[in-house]
């Protein structure tokens, strides 16, 4: 994780960094006046960065006849040939490409863009293409860190811009009826939200030194708001979320969505009392600084977000009497039973005995859901707002940022971090069980044992002022993410 000063922490959160590094920023003036497009004109969309995900997002705009791609944009031209290719094989004009988000930024004929490049490109990007006028899909999570998330917020609202975040399973026909039933009590008080990203991840193996970067890639548009460091991994692609400058390893990866969807379940609309993680990277050494096994404890009082995240070989979670448990998803314990959601559209709920209650069941196109905001420019018909990602990104930053400042601690004796936290413990339990399955030596191996970190209530701020450096980031000169809106 990265660290600023103090003082550079309290300039940047009043405003003085410079927004004069937009590429041909549009005053407010320009972008008040700006045409919105009409349900009846077709939606000029660019896409940015497509190596992986931003595929998804190429075919499924292809397919809506009121939708056509202008302009496909990536630092790594060779990932050009095949988006083209799917575009012309949908019948579609061929779009203009870039290399440089920066030009692209400005262009004129393009009414909204949709946003899959890494990480830490997520905030720069969306502030830029909003700065000028216009509206953004931008993928999960929102941000690198916490501060920018809520800067996303600010400039989409300052410029009326629809805003929509990449987490999917709020389009859910399953899910939102999932949803309405804890919502409205049926399950009783939900006392624990679990996430797991019980998901297997493999070693990226370990270089000695740095390792060539191919001529089809522009490394400093690559890099952009990171530090500019010689690659020190075997993989450009993709292994960028391993490592904290680029990524936010599985907690914004895969676990943003459960995160999203453990929010969402006990609907909590802010950030919580405190948080505590503790985990490690386990089973391998390999150029990854990320962990591999975590768990984060967010702390709302009446309620509590369990988040898992486990890299190495598991089975599902399967609570109490159910007859069905999680690897990828979320359970919610109700006083009334349990609800397991085991995926992005299903959800079954158990009684206390083990019997099964209600199902739901059923997919959405969030896509098709950005798009129809942006003709009707209604933001509330949005499934996911910026602001929802946000405050779901946050989450995932929070529990590595405690993560971050831990301390290297024994498995046994078992710690006493948690106080009388049975919950804790019995998730600790269950971790030691898992570890030792694949192999660990509990007794000759450490993890980190992160510090507990209190909020600020009703503000995206830590009680300890000098931690509060750890909610944002420096940024290289030309790509700094404007502070304020």
């Amino acid at each position: 994780m990265n660290q600023i000063s103090r003082r550079r922490f309290l300039e940047d959160s009043v405003g003085l960094l410079a927004a004069a590094t937009v590429p041909s920023l549009a005053t407010a003036e320009v972008v008040r006046r700006r045409k919105s497009v009409s349900p009846n004109e077709k939606l000029r969309i660019a896409v940015i960065g497509f190596n992986g995900r931003g595929m998804n997002h190429i075919e499924s705009y292809v397919k809506m006849d009121d939708v056509e791609i202008v302009a496909l944009c990536d630092a790594d031209t060779a990932t050009f040939a095949n988006a083209l290719r799917v575009i012309d094989k949908a019948g579609k004009p061929t779009p203009k490409t870039y290399q440089d988000i920066r030009k692209l930024v400005e262009a004129k004929d393009i009414d909204a863009v949709s946003i899959a490049t890494p990480n830490h490109w997520h905030a720069l990007a969306a502030i830029w293409a909003l700065q000028n006028g216009k509206d953004v899909y931008v993928e999960k999570p929102v941000s690198h860190n916490v501060s920018e998330g809520r800067r996303i917020v600010d400039f989409a609202r300052k410029y009326n811009r629809i805003c929509q975040c990449g987490t999917q399973s709020r389009a859910s026909k399953g899910l939102q009826g999932a949803m309405a039933y804890l919502h409205t009590g049926q399950l009783g008080h939900v006392s624990i939200a679990r996430g797991l990203c019980y998901k297997r991840r493999k070693s990226i193996g370990k270089v000695s030194g740095p390792t060539t970067v191919a001529s089809t890639i522009d490394y400093d548009l690559w890099t952009g708001p990171a530090p500019m460091k010689p690659l020190m991994r075997e993989k450009l692609h993709y292994d960028w979320h391993w490592v904290f400058d680029t990524g936010n390893g599985d907690l914004g990866n895969q676990g943003i969505h459960e995160m999203d969807k453990a929010r969402w379940g006990i609907n909590k609309k802010g950030l919580p009392n405190s948080v505590q993680s503790f985990g490690g990277r386990f089973g391998y050494v390999d150029d990854g600084n990320t962990p591999n096994t975590a768990v984060v404890f967010h702390d709302y009082g009446d309620s509590k977000i369990i988040f898992e995240v486990r890299g190495l070989e598991t089975d599902k979670l399967v609570p109490g009497k159910a007859a069905a448990g999680a690897a990828v998803g979320n359970i919610f314990y109700g006083e009334k039973g349990v609800m397991v959601m085991p995926s992005y559209s299903d959800a079954t709920v158990y009684d206390n005995d083990g019997n099964k209650v209600s199902e739901f069941h059923g997919g959405g196109d969030h896509f098709r859901n950005f798009v129809d905001a942006v003709k009707t420019r209604k933001r509330e018909s949005l499934f996911a707002d910026i602001e929802e990602g946000h405050l779901s990104s946050a989450l995932c930053h929070l529990g590595n940022i405690s993560y971050s400042l831990g301390q290297d601690a024994p498995f046994n004796p078992r710690t006493k971090a948690f106080g009388d936290d049975k919950d804790a413990y019995e998730v600790i339990g269950r971790t030691e069980q898992h570890l030792a399955a694949n192999g660990i030596n509990l007794s000759e191996t450490k993890y980190k044992l992160g510090k507990k970190l209190d909020l600020v209530p009703g503000k995206e701020i830590f009680k300890n002022r000098e931690t509060n450096q750890y909610l944002t980031r420096e940024y290289r000169k030309g790509f700094e993410v404007p502070s304020k809106a």
